[in-house]
This record gives C-alpha cells, sequence and structure tokens, in this order.
C-alpha cells in the first residue's frame, strides 16, 4: 500500500465556526430566514431624482448627473442631456469594512467638454445615518435642499434616501459596489448576483411506422429508402427498409431532446439511397412540436398519416409539387421519463418532465455561500497575479451565481439561497469561477472563466435540521496533477417537511416509473443526456448576463464518459475494496475450519449445533447480529458531508503520461508513437477485463452444462448423482445432514487433504461454451 503525500492533509475537509445566526440568536441577527452567511454591513445611497435645477452652461442647458463621494470611493450615475428634472433611481453600496470616511457627499454635476462643473451638494454625517433591517419596508426617500461649496443653499433639490444595511436588503443584488470600483460600466452586469431556470426538457418520441405511394424518380430499380429526422441541430436515420417497395415499412423508435418554448419544428424526410453519399429525397413534412399530444404514461398514442410534400427547381425558382405520398407516424412528448442533464452519479433532480406526475416537496436545502481563502492566481493584471472568484450553485432546474469579487484571493461573498427538496438522493453543486469577462467586458478576444474547482453534497448524507459549516478544498486535475486551488466555506441546512414523507421516499425507485415500463438503453440514454447538456448551455447563454457554456459545461460534468486510466484504476479499487469484507469474512471462516484458534472454533460448533437444533433460530440469529455490528458501528459514523476525496480518485498518485492521455482533445492530437503505445496500455487492460468477464462467463456455462448434456458422461454422473440425494434427502431428517455438512466442513487439518476436493473437480471438468470460440 503506498503512502499517502505529505500534503494530503490539506484536502481534507474542515470544519469551521463562521459567526452566522443559526444555532445562536443575537441582537444583530439578519432575519431568521438569512442566518446560515455572516453579516456585512453597507452604506446605502439611493439616488433617486433631482428638481429645478439651475443651468450652468452659457446656452442655459444642463446635462446632470450625481457623484456619490465617500473617501476614496466615487460612484457615478448615468448623465442626461439638456434635463433640468432628471430620473436617476440607482444604489450605490459601501462596504463597512472599507469606509475610511466620516462624511458622505452627494454632488450633482454639469457634465461639460473641458471640465465638469459643479451645482450643488448635499452631505450626511455617518455617525446620524439611521439603520435598516430587513424585513423593516425600505426607507422612503426625501427631498434635500442643495448647497454650495460655502454651505449656502442655492436653487434645485435633490432626492435620496441613506441607510445602513446588510447584504440581506432588497437593494443589494443590483446596487453598484464600492468593492468593485475598478470594474467598467460594460462589465458591472457580468459581476451582479443572479438566478437562472434551467429550461424545461421533453423527450420526443417519434415512431416511424410507414410510407405510401413514393414517387421515386428512377423507376427501374427498387428504392432503398431511409426517414431522416431533423429536429433543431439533432439529426436522427432509421434504418433502409427491409421492404425494397414504394410502400416501405421501418416501425422504429427516434428519440430526441427538446426545450419549452419549443422553437424548432420536426422535420422529417424519405429519403432514397442511390448509392454512397448518393441520396434523393422523396418528400418531407414539418410539424410544429406545440401541435403534438404529450402523454404521461406509457399508452400508445394515435397514429396519424401525413403528406409528404416536395419541392422541385422550375427555371430556377423552388415550386412546391403535392402528391399522394403519405407517411405512418406515431409522434408524442413524453412525459413520463426524466430527461438526464447531468451525470447519473450526481444528479440533483430525478422527477419526470410532467408537471401532473410531481409528488410534494419533502424538504428545503439551504446554503449559504460564505466566502472563500487562499485562492490561486487565475490570471494576470498590470504585471500582477490576481483572481475575480464568483460562485455557482446548481440544485434541480434552478442555478444561482453570486456577485463577483474583484481582485481578491479571500472573498467574501455571504449570500444564502433556498431550494426544494423532492429527493433525498440528490446532489448538489457548488462550484467557484474566475470571471475573465471584466475590464473590457466580453471583448477580451474570446477569454474563457476559469474553473477553480466544485464541491459536491449529497442530501441523504445530512442529518435533517442540522446546520454543517465546513471548508472545502478546491481540487482541480490539470494534465500535470491534482492542485489545491484554495478552500470555500460553506453553511449548509436541509430541513425536512416530513420525516414520513421522506422516509417513504427510500420505498419508491429513484427513477419515475417510465424509466422502467419503458426503458431506454443505455447507449441511448448517454446519446441523449449530451443533447440535453447542449440545449441546457445554449439556454444559459441566452440569459443576461449569460452563464457561460465553459461554466454549465464544468458542473454539469459533460466529460465524465470520457476514457481515463486513472478513473479506470480508481474503480478498480473501489471494487477491491467492496469485496474486502467477504474476502476478510473468508479468510476468517478458513481460519476457523483449519482450526488457527481452537477455542474460537469450538464456540462456533456450539452456535452450529444451536443452530442446526432450533433451524427457526437462524434469521432472527443473523438480523440480531447486523443489528449491533450497526450499533457498534455508531461511534464511527461520518460527522461531515463528503468531499472529493483525492486517494479516492487517484489523483494525487496519477502518472503523468495518463493525465496527459485524459486531458487529450478527441479524436486525440498527439503523435502517432504515443497513441500506439497508449493503444496498447489499453489492450493490455482490457484483456485483463476480458479475462475476468470471460471467467464468470465459463461459471455460468459450466452450471449450464450439468443437465445439458453437453458431455453426456457428466450430465449421467451429475442425475445418478441428484437421484441417490433426493432419496437419501427424503429418509434422513434435515438436521442430520446440516449437522454432517457443518461438521465436514469444520473438521480439523489432519482430516484435510490438500488436493481439492471431488465435487470441485468434477465442476472443473464440465465443459463451456469457450472452446467454441475463435
Amino acid at each position: 500500500m503506498q503512502k499517502p503525500p505529505q500534503h494530503s492533509q490539506d484536502f481534507a475537509l474542515k470544519e469551521t465556526s463562521p459567526n452566522i445566526g443559526a444555532g445562536h440568536v443575537t441582537g444583530d441577527k439578519l432575519s431568521s430566514t438569512y442566518d446560515l452567511v455572516e453579516q456585512m454591513q453597507y452604506l446605502y445611497v439611493r439616488v433617486v431624482k433631482a428638481k429645478d435645477l439651475p443651468s450652468k452652461d452659457l446656452t442655459g442647458s444642463l446635462d446632470p448627473y450625481v457623484e456619490v463621494k465617500l473617501g476614496n470611493y466615487k460612484g457615478l450615475t448615468k448623465h442626461f442631456e439638456k434635463k433640468s428634472n432628471p430620473e436617476w433611481n440607482q444604489v450605490f453600496a459601501f462596504s463597512k469594512d472599507r469606509i475610511q470616511a466620516s462624511v458622505l457627499e452627494v454632488v450633482v454635476k454639469d457634465k461639460d467638454v473641458v471640465a465638469d462643473d459643479f451645482v450643488g451638494r448635499v452631505w450626511f454625517d455617518l455617525n446620524e445615518i439611521p439603520k435598516r433591517i430587513p424585513p423593516d419596508s425600505p426607507l422612503a426617500p426625501q427631498w434635500y435642499r442643495l448647497e454650495d461649496r460655502k454651505g449656502d443653499k442655492v436653487k434645485g433639490e435633490l432626492m435620496l434616501a441613506v441607510w445602513m444595511g446588510t447584504q440581506a436588503d432588497e437593494a443589494f443584488p443590483d446596487s453598484w459596489h464600492s468593492d468593485a470600483a475598478t470594474v467598467g460600466s460594460d462589465a458591472v452586469a457580468n459581476i451582479r448576483s443572479k438566478v437562472y431556470l434551467s429550461p424545461k426538457l421533453w423527450y420526443v418520441r417519434v415512431n416511424v411506422i410507414e410510407a405510401q405511394d413514393l414517387i421515386p424518380t428512377d423507376k427501374t430499380r427498387y428504392p432503398e429508402v431511409y426517414v431522416k429526422a431533423n429536429l433543431g441541430n439533432q439529426i436522427l436515420r432509421t434504418r433502409v427498409s427491409q421492404s425494397k417497395t414504394l410502400n416501405p415499412i421501418w416501425n422504429e423508435d427516434l428519440m430526441f431532446v427538446v426545450a419549452e418554448p419549443f422553437e424548432e419544428p420536426l422535420v422529417l424526410s424519405v429519403e432514397d439511397r442511390f448509392g454512397p453519399n448518393k441520396d434523393e429525397i422523396l418528400g418531407r413534412c414539418v410539424i410544429p412540436l406545440h401541435m403534438v399530444q404529450r402523454r404521461l404514461d406509457h399508452k400508445p398514442v394515435n397514429t396519424r398519416w401525413f403528406n409528404l410534400e416536395k419541392h422541385v427547381v422550375v427555371d430556377g425558382e423552388k415550386k412546391e409539387v403535392k402528391f399522394a405520398s403519405r407517411i405512418h407516424l406515431r409522434v408524442c412528448l413524453d412525459g413520463g421519463y426524466h430527461v438526464l442533464d447531468e451525470s447519473t452519479h450526481y444528479s440533483s433532480d430525478l422527477r419526470p418532465t410532467a408537471k401532473q406526475l410531481w409528488k410534494s416537496s419533502i424538504g428545503v436545502l439551504e446554503v449559504g455561500i460564505i466566502s472563500a481563502h487562499g485562492l490561486m492566481p487565475m490570471k494576470a493584471r498590470d504585471g500582477r497575479g490576481t483572481t475575480d472568484a464568483y460562485c455557482v450553485a446548481k440544485y434541480g432546474q434552478k442555478w444561482i451565481r453570486t456577485r463577483t469579487i474583484v481582485d481578491s484571493f479571500a472573498p467574501k461573498w455571504n449570500e444564502q439561497y433556498t431550494w426544494e427538496v423532492f429527493d433525498p438522493s440528490t446532489v448538489i453543486t457548488v462550484g467557484v469561477f474566475d470571471n475573465g469577462h471584466l475590464h473590457g467586458g466580453d471583448k477580451s478576444g474570446g477569454s474563457k472563466d476559469s474553473r477553480i474547482g466544485k464541491v459536491r453534497i449529497r442530501l441523504s448524507t445530512l442529518e435533517a435540521g442540522r446546520v454543517y459549516t465546513h471548508s472545502y478544498p478546491l481540487l482541480v486535475l490539470h494534465n500535470s496533477g491534482v492542485k489545491k486551488t484554495g478552500e470555500v466555506q460553506l453553511a449548509v441546512r436541509f430541513t425536512s417537511s416530513s420525516f414520513i414523507n421522506m422516509m417513504f421516499m427510500y420505498s419508491q425507485p429513484l427513477l419515475p416509473k417510465m424509466h422502467y415500463i419503458h426503458p431506454l438503453s443505455v447507449i441511448q440514454l448517454d446519446s441523449l443526456r449530451h443533447q440535453a447538456m447542449q440545449i441546457v448551455s445554449m439556454r444559459l447563454i441566452r440569459a443576461e448576463p449569460p452563464l457561460r457554456k465553459e461554466v454549465v459545461e464544468y458542473m454539469l460534468d459533460v466529460d465524465s464518459h470520457m476514457w481515463s486510466m486513472r478513473r479506470s484504476k480508481a474503480n478498480f479499487f473501489r471494487i477491491m475494496k467492496v469485496l474486502g469484507g467477504l474476502i476478510a469474512f473468508g479468510r476468517w471462516f478458513d481460519q476457523i475450519c483449519n482450526w488457527k484458534n481452537p477455542i474460537t472454533t469450538v464456540l462456533i460448533h456450539i452456535l452450529f449445533i444451536i443452530l442446526v437444533l432450533y433451524p427457526e433460530l437462524i434469521l432472527p440469529t443473523i438480523f440480531l447480529y447486523l443489528f449491533l455490528i450497526g450499533i457498534w458501528n455508531f461511534r464511527w459514523r461520518p460527522r461531515h458531508p463528503p468531499h472529493m476525496d483525492t486517494r479516492l480518485s487517484h489523483a494525487d498518485a496519477a502518472h503523468p503520461d495518463e493525465l496527459d492521455e485524459e486531458f487529450d482533445t478527441f479524436p486525440t492530437s498527439r503523435p502517432s508513437d504515443i497513441v500506439r503505445m497508449r493503444y496498447d496500455r489499453i489492450r493490455s487492460i482490457a484483456g485483463r477485463v476480458q479475462s475476468v468477464v470471460g471467467d464468470l462467463a465459463t461459471q455460468g456455462e459450466r452450471f449450464q452444462s450439468l443437465l445439458s448434456w453437453r458431455d453426456p458422461r457428466a450430465t449421467s454422473l451429475f442425475l445418478t448423482f441428484c437421484f441417490i440425494a433426493a432419496i437419501v434427502l427424503y429418509v434422513t431428517p434435515f438436521q442430520v445432514l446440516c449437522f454432517l455438512f457443518g461438521f465436514y466442513v469444520l473438521r480439523h487439518p489432519r482430516f484435510r487433504h490438500k488436493l481439492p476436493s471431488v465435487p470441485l473437480n468434477f465442476f472443473r471438468r464440465l465443459p463451456a461454451r469457450s472452446d467454441s470460440m475463435l
């Protein structure tokens, strides 16, 4: 067993004690619904509007804007052309931690080409500013008379509201933050916190039954006809019809993924294959999806005949020719399935598409995204390393994105979010990213948001009602190895609304019933999942601000199905660990049988005699033992949520070439000699897997050959044994047989032979189908 690396302790989960409201009530508590984060104090300034502003230009016009000054921080509103009664309605938020002034100054200025003119100002003493704690109503803005630099009243009034509050304030998400004063106005939208919703996904099932009265161009040959179905960027084809006539039959299902609102129609074309890459369209039909029937169960929908239309070009113009060709289809939107858009191992939602089939929620998940520390510099700016970090959390259809903390390796978000929970066997994913779209917005030459790391928490591992506050290591696997890029501090609470409902969920199937009544193949599910991820990614990119493709794909584990030597080894050792318990039991029983510890063996004999004499005690004894083992293990139960484990993933001991292979593109971009070496390595591993699977198949075929007369002598011997055993078992009490069998198995080593037993020799001589394989 290899030793863990020295730095493995850095990869561990750490329990923290943040100063949050949950668990203890303080006089300065935010509110009962915002208690999983630390309070952050802000000075808010809402600039509403102005009236009767005096003109400053020779032309008599005024281009007003407001400058909010607090020490070194300066926030500006937009300016209006030639308007003496402007309305801004903008909010400015100044972090109390960074306030170094004692006076807030709000100045109205006139925008000018050379130098902006001073119009008037309002100032406030910070000690006199009122506090507001939600759920108090917002502070009403008031009119303030403007003053000149000497403090004398001048013409014009400004409507303002100024208060001290926290991040729980309604004005917080849309306010201008002094923390991000260096960000240009074109990129401010990219740094604010937002909530996104995944589109509602449906499976579209197209059952292509048959076509009638096709009119091929070449009537001297039998047509080789297939149907091509197109939905957005998804294209599927049926096989070529076996009945090579003008009335071909397919009876084949095609499955697509589509999102509401339905933007693209389903386009079907019947095509005749002349030869390689030579296909002629015999007709096509367009089916709008909002006209398609929605079904909730496995009952078949009605079939419909659709006319096939054909376009021909006459004198350079496209003309539509209608004729009697028809296609017979059964098309439906399957609402009884859950459309998988995540890796099935880390799914956050298992509900069917149709809302009518949803069960009531079983609880609420609350997550406080508190802070991060020790983040690595992700890019260079002004000759130094920097990070502009934000978090994304995904559970069910709801995605959240925190605000971006600009230029900080220890950002503090202190934002809290809530999700409804419908199944405890689900996982929430929280990812940390570096914002690559600041300081120039999206004009930064196709830059991407870099991944800093992510955390997954399975809800079923959480105790209901308990607040978990931990610092999670952020681990990212590069082609140079695993790296810790920092830690993120979270507060998590899962509250169950009904204990009985939650326990009842454990008796229910994981996926909706349709997955078991009409199962989809593994290959089909994998392809549909890939399409679903692409659709979700494309929809979230179109939001404002966009949730970018690289972020969505990382959160949804888009590359989890790719081959990885490291992952294969990790899975192999997982299997070995699972089997380790059985192997350990087998070794212990072997020691019992070989009388390594005579006292234990004698006790096992006594237990064996009791169970044979009173067979009704066998099952109660087994369950009692399991109960006692479970109670014994209670002391060592896990006390924290799961986290990314580098040793389990074999990330800390992976060979550089294995990592290079994992991060290689598909198809490969490596030179042929490296590809050849990797191919040979995969062949050797696949050969071992093939051997194991082959051995399992061989044992199964030997059992089958006991009665198949493939080896007549072996079957004759087995049948003779079965006949004699039946007679003996009829006349001999069952307890006597158990005694004899048990004492034979537990016999002393001096009565044992080194050679394999007769039944084992007989079984190994039985034929398998391996000798028929090429």
